[in-house]
């Protein structure tokens, strides 16, 4: 299966993290990534960058060589509406946005108001990409999920450190298995993303593309092999100028 697209990944910026924007640029150039995100997670986590830090990625360069790169941020999911930690001001600059539930931001509730925070954050217009929505912590009704995403044109999240073993989340294999048969079932498109929080990791989805071949998983539904279909999911492609 081609792989050209990595759209979920941290530098030093969001603290926990251990690679320089150039470090994974160049990871990414190296692996023949042609469409790369740098999603710093967002003010509400812990030791992360400030609102400051996303008002100011405009002076990056976003195209290097064959290769763009994105830049965006890792939304916070704060609470059951699906409000986020980014302002509409500071999310109307963003290449691209993913939203997702971590433990200090978000604690979870019962299956039906999971659910529910899922659907109202995939409402703002500038979330494309639901992240890691695999953990049992966090327990989700997968078809009312996908429904949702089939409607408002966000993609779900294959998450490779989500499913290396020995992870923190709970039931990854399983929940993404089930999440991909739905998908499959109503041809709604998801994305392989590293979360890569150091430039080795960058465009590693061996665990993510071994879910996909157990399900036997459409290609064409997996946006990683087709970077125009990528594009149309993204907040910087939805500019005349981009396109």
């Amino acid at each position: 299966m081609n792989d050209y697209v990595d759209l979920h990944t941290h530098t030093i910026a969001s603290g926990h993290a251990y690679s320089t924007i150039e470090a994974m640029i160049k990871a990414a150039e190296q692996k023949g990534i042609r469409l790369f995100g740098i999603t710093e997670h967002a003010p509400k986590m812990p030791g992360t960058c400030s609102e400051l830090y996303f008002n100011n990625l405009r002076v990056l360069e976003r195209k290097h060589g064959e290769m763009y790169t994105l830049f965006g941020a890792e939304l916070n999911i704060m609470d059951m509406e699906g409000h986020v930690d980014l302002p509409e001001r500071t999310l109307k600059q963003m290449d691209l946005c993913v939203a997702s539930m971590h433990g200090p931001c978000f604690h979870p509730g019962t299956i039906e108001e999971n659910t529910k925070t899922y659907l109202n954050v995939m409402k703002n217009p500038y979330v494309n990409i639901i992240g890691h929505p695999d953990d049992s912590y966090y327990l989700v009704d997968y078809r009312a999920l996908v429904e949702g995403a089939k409607e408002h044109h966000v993609l779900l999240e294959v998450n490779n450190g989500s499913l290396t073993p020995g992870g923190f989340r709970q039931n990854t294999k399983e929940n993404s298995c089930k999440m991909l048969e739905l998908c499959k079932e109503y041809k709604v498109p998801v994305i392989m993303d590293s979360d890569a929080h150091v430039d080795t990791a960058v465009g590693n989805h061996q665990y993510p593309l071994e879910v996909i071949q157990m399900v036997d998983f459409p290609e064409e539904l997996v946006v990683n092999t087709n970077v125009e279909l990528a594009k149309s999911f993204l907040n910087y492609f939805k500019s005349p100028e981009h396109l």
